[in-house]
């Protein structure tokens, strides 16, 4: 085995995966910021771990479906979660979380959802219904029973002036159920590469994130 792979696969075990690939979807609607989480939540867990990653997009720019897949390994796998193989789901919106748990979820899934729905022109125009929120909650858990419901969107609006933290609010959740090895100084790193010129404020969000599932 080359050395430096095995210096790095030493590396990757020490994070402690819970499994090897843990796969995690992401997923929303255009302009929820989709995209930015799952490439902010993927540098949380580098470089010691390898990250793959597939995006799917519908008519993001007009609220269609947005799905981030992300497998997290000690090696590298194709970027495609299969059917029923999803480990986690962070929902930025709560009908898409249900959709992405009918596909990919299975009884052992982790499901993190914000519950402020987002409704596609269909329903808006009167032509299609949106479930309820009460809706939503029973199918997931006909799914699995390990499923938090955060108030996200309306926590980042009223605590920080910025909806659009929700997504960020959804990622220190993640890392407040410690079921990844990364922390605040993962997300600290992570978005500085990114966001460095808002880095307070979504540390602020992230760490609310992780206070609302203490």
């Amino acid at each position: 085995m080359d050395k430096k792979y095995s210096k790095n696969l030493t590396k990757i075990k020490s994070r402690n995966l819970p499994k090897d690939p843990y796969n995690i979807i992401i997923t929303g609607v255009g302009g929820q910021g989709n995209v930015m989480a799952s490439r902010i939540l993927g540098e949380m867990l580098l470089p010691e771990s390898v990250v793959t990653t597939g995006d799917t997009f519908g008519a993001s720019q007009r609220g269609g479906a947005v799905m981030s897949h992300l497998r997290i390994s000690s090696t590298v796998w194709s970027p495609q979660i299969p059917k029923g193989k999803a480990d986690l789901i962070v929902g930025l919106e709560p009908g898409e979380a249900l959709r992405a748990a009918k596909d990919y979820g299975n009884s052992n899934t982790v499901v993190v959802t914000n519950t402020r729905p987002v409704y596609p022109v269909g329903v808006t125009t009167g032509r299609l219904e949106y479930p309820s929120l009460q809706h939503i909650k029973e199918a997931l858990l006909k799914i699995t029973d390990r499923v938090w419901f955060l108030n996200a969107t309306d926590t980042a609006l009223r605590d920080l002036q910025a909806p659009i933290l929700g997504n960020t609010i959804l990622l220190g959740a993640v890392a407040g159920l410690k079921l990844l090895p990364i922390d605040k100084k993962d997300f600290e790193r992570a978005v500085s590469r990114h966001l460095k010129d808002r880095l307070e404020i979504n540390v602020k969000a992230f760490q609310i994130g992780m206070k609302m599932v203490e």
